[in-house]
């Protein structure tokens, strides 16, 4: 813009309130603050005369970025709104250019230049403008440029001027290279794209901005390559992918796709279906083969259905035509029917020493006898023992098994002979594959040959070896195992003589490999052969070799034979057995013995002998079975000796049994007593019992006693019983107990009084509650029976003396009694048991004498008839 000289301008914008202002840079011409507070003063003034000021002030001031900045910005927004092929914006830009001549190192007028330069698009200049910028500034300046020069590129479409432009910025940001592979893709070129990404890919120390690991740009890449076959050149795209297969084996299925798909579309579909082939055939996952398979047969089904399409279009179709359509077929058909085949591939591929996938195998096979044949080869030699997944015999087995169906018995016995030497991992392995071996003889009815096998199996090594030792081979330690020797006697119990299936027997007792069934077994066929007492010395080395609880089932077959044999023959034989039996017998297993020798002393032996052994019986056996025996050892008792008799047993019972099983006891016991007249016992064993049985727990207990008083007591027995149910209840409230046991505890520990009345209150109940149960229970844990003259009621003489108990007159003791009698007619549902139940006169049940007695009145009048 043209100076104007001072004269025209005072005509021109001065007047008298820029005086001051034009004064103070006559005083002040070189001082920025001056100049921009006259700007400031003319922000309002036309554009002419504030362009005019600022050109003064740049003709004294012209390395001032202040106002250089200031006029440009002043500049901008006049032309803001304008068409861009206004005049005045080639005035701005002139405006620039001046200002660049002393601004060139300003990076932000540089910056505002180029921006302004694009809002007019002028593409040209304005790559001319950036690439002056990016000289002029520091190389430390470019970061400030280059998100301009790119945002101006992506404006346009100048695809050559990009490309161009952004191999110069990779050179300073390489990290951005991902920003160049976008834009070469959105531009269409491809090839640079790939050539780009696949440098990104070699490059291990490239951090991807967008979070992108190395393996998602290499499926970009593989992606990108073999979905434009036609647009990328420059690139070995086999080769790539192929080195992405051994480099990410976690996802072969999408790499061989990829491969298989960029042939597909380069047309060459021979090539794709190779290596579709080749990827099912080497995949190791069930995920990738899934993959492949699926890509595979839709390749298939499509190029199927384009010929057909093809051959519906053409009205006359060729024989070739056809032929090509079978094909097509042909082959999807065949890729469909070997799917599992080939899944099994996999999978024995994963491990190929999985036998159970072999096995599954060979039924894919079903109806193909050589491929079965080789893949049993096949798998006999790949398996190997220490690897095994599952049993590896099996292997043998079925193989031979395989042959046998075919009738094809030498090669059956070679496969046999074989597996036999094969180094297996357990001992129990080799001894199933001899046990299979004389299996099939049998099966083929060659006995003699079966049992020569059993004994080339179980025949001893040359030097002796632990059963148990690793490092030997199994062949070496077979001739120890249980499973060979007890089908080797089996077999000789069924064709062999008796001498050589003693000797299998004898043999498996001195290595001391046998079981207690086997030891049974043995006693059974001496049994048979009528060599009994061979059979009991069989057991006798059966109980040497075992211990409880495993000897059991010898003992209990060696007594029941031998009872069963001799009977009361040879007794003390017997006895011996027994108790060499129950020595050391435990409780669980007890029982059935102590009945069977209880069983034969009561057939063979002396009443005293079973009694003593039913005895020994109730504390033998386990506390669960206690109950029972005791009930059974009365039921004997009686029987034997007579009811009275089991009174100590029943006492006995009552000391040992468990309180549930106490308070039954007591209740038989008493039903006994009253049934034979002996009310006051009865009553006694009611009162101890009383002091196990919670009133709210054992309602039924309490309801028994109150029928028996009213069956058979008075107005004292009723109200002595209710006495001591209100007692019992007393001394089992669980509060009560805990809060007294609290307190006494705390007094005996601190020896201080309670701190309130309450709880000294609580101190005294709890005392009153142990003097009432010290009253009850005053005649200890034995049941103390009282002879009475009568059947009704108690005499003064026989009240138990309660140290606690009120003296009261005869009068007061009527008033008393009618309160009472009426509180017991209200509590017990108004029954009077005042009235007097008449005596009734019952004879004397011969079960109370027992058995014996009636043996001795037979012998006394047989006497006396002679």
């Amino acid at each position: 813009m043209p100076i104007a000289s001072e004269v025209n301008l005072a005509e021109v914008f001065f007047n008298e309130e820029d005086l001051p202002y034009e004064e103070e840079i006559l005083r002040n011409a070189y001082s920025v603050k001056h100049w921009m507070r006259y700007v400031e003063h003319k922000r309002n003034a036309p554009r002419f005369v504030i362009n005019t000021v600022f050109e003064r002030a740049l003709k004294e001031l012209p390395g001032s970025y202040k106002l250089w900045y200031n006029y440009l910005k002043t500049l901008r927004k006049q032309v803001k709104g304008k068409c861009i092929t206004d005049s005045e914006y080639e005035e701005v830009n002139n405006a620039f250019e001046r200002a660049l001549v002393f601004m060139h190192k300003m990076p932000r007028i540089w910056m505002d230049y180029c921006a302004f330069m694009t809002f007019q698009c002028k593409i040209t200049r304005t790559r001319q403008v950036f690439d002056r910028a990016l000289r002029a500034l520091p190389i430390t300046q470019h970061h400030r440029i280059w998100p301009l020069y790119l945002e101006f590129l992506k404006r346009f479409d100048i695809p050559e001027t990009a490309v161009r432009v952004w191999r110069r910025y990779l050179k300073l940001c390489p990290e951005d290279a991902e920003e160049y592979v976008e834009f070469l893709q959105s531009i269409g070129h491809l090839d640079e794209a790939a050539q780009q990404l696949a440098s990104i890919v070699d490059n291990e120390n490239f951090v991807s901005k967008h979070g992108k690991s190395n393996h998602q740009l290499w499926n970009e890449l593989c992606e990108l390559i073999s979905k434009n076959p036609d647009k990328v050149h420059s690139l070995n795209v086999d080769g790539i992918i192929r080195g992405g297969l051994r480099r990410y084996t976690d996802q072969l299925g999408h790499l061989w796709n990829s491969l298989a798909g960029y042939y597909v579309r380069s047309g060459l579909f021979d090539r794709a279906r190779d290596i579709y082939e080749e990827a099912i055939q080497t995949v190791t996952t069930v995920r990738d083969f899934s993959q492949v398979f699926d890509a595979y047969a839709q390749f298939e089904e499509l190029s199927l259905s384009k010929v057909m399409e093809i051959l519906e279009r053409n009205p006359n179709p060729t024989e070739d035509h056809d032929i090509d359509v079978e094909l097509r077929m042909a082959r999807f058909e065949y890729l469909m029917e070997r799917r599992l085949l080939l899944l099994n591939s996999v999978l024995l591929r994963q491990n190929p020493h999985n036998v159970a996938e072999w096995h599954k195998r060979v039924e894919l096979y079903e109806g193909k006898p050589h491929e079965i044949i080789n893949t049993y080869t096949e798998a006999v030699h790949t398996v190997q023992p220490k690897l095994a997944v599952g049993k590896l015999y099996t292997l043998w087995v079925a193989f031979a098994k395989f042959y046998e169906t075919n009738k094809q018995l030498a090669d059956a016995r070679i496969v046999f002979e074989k597996a036999v030497q094969v180094d297996y991992l357990k001992v129990d392995e080799l001894a199933s594959v001899w046990c299979e071996w004389a299996e099939m003889e049998i099966r083929q009815e060659q006995y003699e040959e079966a049992l020569r096998i059993m004994q080339r199996a179980t025949a001893m090594p040359k030097r002796k070896v632990a059963y148990h030792d690793d490092t030997e081979t199994v062949q070496m330690r077979v001739y120890k195992s249980l499973k060979l020797w007890s089908m080797y006697a089996d077999l000789e119990e069924s064709f062999g003589t008796f001498k050589t299936c003693k000797q299998v027997y004898d043999r498996i007792i001195d290595l001391k490999i046998c079981t207690p069934q086997i030891i049974i077994n043995y006693g059974m066929f001496l049994e048979e052969h009528n060599y009994f007492e061979e059979a009991f010395k069989a057991y006798e080395k059966g109980i040497a070799l075992f211990k409880w609880p495993n000897v059991y089932d010898i003992w209990n077959t060696y007594l029941t034979k031998f009872l069963n044999r001799y009977g009361g023959q040879k007794l003390e034989r017997a006895r011996d057995l027994f108790e060499q039996c129950l020595d050391g017998c435990p409780p669980e297993l007890a029982k059935n013995l102590y009945l069977l020798y209880a069983k034969l002393e009561e057939q063979h032996g002396l009443a005293r002998h079973a009694m003593a052994v039913y005895e020994r019986a109730t504390t033998a056996v386990k506390e669960e079975e206690m109950y029972a025996m005791f009930n059974l050892y009365i039921k004997k008792a009686a029987e034997i000796y007579g009811i009275p008799r089991t009174r100590q047993i029943y006492e006995k019972a009552i000391e040992v049994l468990p309180e549930a099983d106490s308070r039954k006891m007591c209740v038989l016991f008493a039903e006994m007593e009253t049934k034979l007249g002996e009310i006051d016992r009865a009553r006694a064993i009611y009162a101890h019992c009383s002091q196990m049985c919670d009133p709210r727990v054992t309602a039924d207990f309490w309801q028994t006693w109150k029928e028996f008083e009213i069956r058979h007591g008075n107005e004292d027995t009723m109200r002595e019983m209710l006495r001591i149910k209100r007692s019992i209840q007393a001394t089992y409230n669980t509060q009560i107990n805990m809060m007294s046991a609290a307190l006494i505890n705390a007094a005996v520990t601190t020896g201080e009084p309670p701190k309130d009345a309450m709880r000294a209150l609580e101190v005294k109940a709890a005392e009153t509650t142990a003097r009432a149960i010290a009253a009850v229970g005053a005649s200890g844990g034995n049941i103390m029976f009282v002879r009475g003259e009568t059947q009704g009621g108690t005499t003064k003489d026989d009240r138990v003396v309660n140290p606690d108990e009120i003296d009261i007159d005869d009068d007061e003791e009527e008033e008393d009694d009618d309160e009472e009698d009426n509180a017991t007619e209200e509590g017990d549902g108004g029954v009077d048991v005042s009235k007097k139940i008449p005596i009734e006169r019952q004879s004397i049940p011969a079960k109370v004498f027992g058995s014996l007695r009636r043996e001795v009145e037979e012998k006394d009048e047989n006497e006396m008839d002679e």
